[in-house]
């Protein structure tokens, strides 16, 4: 989440006229996150979210996440429902931009992780997992490895070792060694794909919501592990990792949808994309983010100190080991 777009009171109170929700008391900008404009609104009613959907999120693919969402509420996960206007209708147009309004989840995201959180999320995420097998729709993932590619090569050697002198030999040698050994044939389902702490709510340490889905696609099942692993098993800067999350995360993951053998086998390839998927992404936008911008950069060099936790074999090893 973050803000590129910015809306005047008037233009939103316009909005709120087409739904039964309410009339405005605040408006206010989510700075968090990298890839729409997010607003928390406040109506006599109720709390919302508002989202405009920027370059990335393309909107001819917007129904694939209204229906995901639908989906997954039908099979009791924990996610927020897009509020319909009073014509039946969710995505509408707002400052120039698509946009929705979104229904607002009780609980709060955490910057340092605990055992209990990282436990209660493997096992959401094991039960959104089961929940998608029978979910049919499909979507291309657009961060996937041919994406790191194309977003390595748009970027200047230059541009890359500014932000750190063996960052650009880094990528590049990590992507020649997972397009050799991507393990392709891995069951695949529609993913969360970005499950950060700051896309899970919690209350009193148990996941209450799972939110921001934008990233979601159809890839790697064992892939939605290895970057949540990812996201929660560090320090922020990525200088410390935390093996009793690790093992809290990945043995609740385990108990409610079993991580077999040849998922094992490859999770030390896919822990190293993931760590790899973000690195090189917050390259880019950490050269690109227009400066005006309400959007806090996120520095890529936290993820290349994961991916080189990943590549040690002694680390993996202890990873590997959760449920001993």
């Amino acid at each position: 989440m973050a803000v590129y777009t910015i809306v005047e009171t008037n233009e939103l109170q316009a909005l709120l006229e087409k739904y039964d929700i309410g009339k405005l008391i605040s408006c206010k900008g989510i700075a968090e996150g990298v890839e729409n404009s997010n607003y928390f609104i406040e109506t006599d009613q109720n709390k919302f979210v508002l989202t405009l959907y920027e370059n990335r999120t393309k909107e001819d693919e917007l129904p694939f996440f209204f229906n995901l969402l639908g989906h997954l509420h039908n099979e009791g996960i924990a996610v927020p429902k897009f509020i319909a206007a009073n014509d039946g209708s969710i995505l509408q147009k707002l400052a120039g931009k698509p946009a929705c309004i979104i229904e607002f989840l009780s609980g709060v995201s955490i910057t340092a992780p605990t055992e209990k959180a990282a436990s209660s999320t493997g096992k959401i995420l094991a039960k959104m997992h089961i929940a998608l097998r029978n979910y049919n729709e499909t979507r291309p993932n657009n961060m996937g490895l041919e994406a790191w590619h194309e977003m390595f090569q748009n970027c200047s050697k230059k541009d890359i070792n500014a932000i750190n002198k063996n960052l650009y030999d880094l990528i590049y040698d990590e992507l020649r060694y997972l397009n050799k050994y991507w393990p392709h044939s891995l069951p695949k389902s529609v993913i969360h794909a970005d499950l950060f702490p700051d896309n899970i709510l919690l209350m009193d340490e148990e996941v209450s919501g799972l939110i921001d889905f934008y990233f979601a696609a159809t890839d790697l099942v064992d892939y939605d592990i290895a970057v949540t692993h990812a996201a929660w098993c560090f320090s922020t800067d990525g200088t410390i990792f935390h093996q009793d999350i690790s093992n809290a995360f990945l043995r609740s993951y385990h108990t409610i949808n079993p991580i077999n053998e040849t998922s094992r086998e490859y999770l030390p390839i896919l822990l190293r994309g993931a760590a790899l998927r973000f690195t090189i992404s917050r390259t880019v936008d950490w050269i690109n983010t227009p400066v005006e911008a309400l959007v806090t950069k996120k520095d890529p060099i936290a993820f290349a100190r994961r991916l080189k936790y990943y590549t040690n074999d002694i680390n993996i090893n202890q990873i590997l080991k959760f449920d001993s």
